[in-house]
């Protein structure tokens, strides 16, 4: 059995950051975007059950925390491993993030590898969550 590209959703405000990603992402994955955390959710409620998720925080209508705070109780969604992708540098934030329930924290401007070696690693921890 052959098995497809892994998906990621990706939530930005930022056009250009999601033409960006899905540019350098899309050659292993299969790359869906949507502007903000409520789309996300939209999108998600269709069935659409993505393998990753990458979020910035301050996006408008939804941001990253309440996006992540809403699959976290979701029985069907609250394993998808989240990466947080901020312009925000600060340890405060990343330290938020984590203890919100992500599984790892990216600073802008990001690096190709850096993402893809992070996105590999949370991939990784939920198979083996899976085969638990």
């Amino acid at each position: 059995m052959v098995l497809g590209k892994k998906k990621i959703l990706v939530l930005d405000d930022d056009s250009n950051m999601r033409m960006l990603l899905d540019f350098v992402l899309h050659k292993q994955y299969d790359i869906y975007t949507k502007e903000n955390g409520a789309r996300g959710l939209d999108w998600l409620a269709r069935g659409n059950h993505p393998d990753l998720i990458i979020t910035d925080i301050d996006m408008p209508e939804m941001d990253g925390f309440a996006f992540l705070k809403k699959i976290r109780e979701k029985d069907t969604l609250n394993k998808i491993p989240v990466i947080i992708l901020s312009g925000n540098q600060s340890n405060k934030m990343r330290m938020q993030s984590l203890r919100e329930g992500a599984s790892d924290y990216q600073t802008k401007p990001f690096v190709p590898d850096e993402i893809f070696h992070k996105i590999e690693k949370a991939l990784h921890a939920y198979e083996i969550s899976q085969t638990d």
